[in-house]
């Protein structure tokens, strides 16, 4: 009788030490970027250096997560100083108008082991859209210098620049309507 009990016991320990965690994104150890492909024969690369990302999730696994994206507009940057100011005026970005972008997970679904869809709302140029990118959880592990667990998270998908209005004049040829987007993130567990 005490092993059943101790053995239940344990089993409601473990599950209330998940139970409903937040996670954040470390900033030093995460990176959102984007590609897009320019005249049609090259890729230009490019990243938002400030957003902020929280995790909710009360499974292991993180197949119920939600996630809330937020980012600075203003904070992209191509390596190109002249691009970058381009890119922040009314003919893109419009970042004075527009100073976020967001994304609210809606749902996420199990494509295999650890691999996810993850559907949401993206709100970019004062546009919304639902859209799905794939998720790959990396794992979780013990971060040895905080002491605290850390997890890891891949994404990657598209998203069409003039389904959000992002110089929807500027011809195909010119500036591919595809975005790529890559973003690569660990997560500190907050409690």
């Amino acid at each position: 009788m005490k092993k059943t009990i101790l053995l239940v016991t344990s089993v409601m320990l473990s599950i209330a030490a998940f139970a409903q965690s937040t996670w954040k994104n470390d900033p030093m150890h995460s990176k959102l970027g984007f590609t897009i492909t320019h005249l049609s024969v090259s890729d230009v690369d490019g990243i938002f250096k400030e957003f902020t990302c929280t995790i909710v999730a009360s499974k292991p696994d993180f197949s119920d997560a939600k996630f809330q994206l937020t980012v600075n507009t203003a904070s992209i940057n191509t390596d190109v100083e002249y691009r970058d100011k381009d890119l922040r005026s009314e003919n893109y970005f419009d970042v004075a108008k527009f100073p976020t972008m967001t994304f609210t997970s809606t749902g996420i679904t199990p494509v295999s082991t650890n691999h996810y869809k993850l559907t949401g709302n993206l709100t970019l140029h004062g546009v919304t859209k639902l859209v799905t990118m794939d998720l790959w959880y990396r794992g979780t592990i013990t971060n040895p210098m905080s002491k605290k667990d850390d997890a890891g998270f891949k994404l990657s998908g598209t998203i069409n620049r003039k389904d959000f209005g992002i110089a929807a004049s500027a011809p195909n040829a010119m500036l591919s309507e595809e975005v790529t987007i890559n973003a690569n993130g660990e997560f500190a567990k907050a409690n």
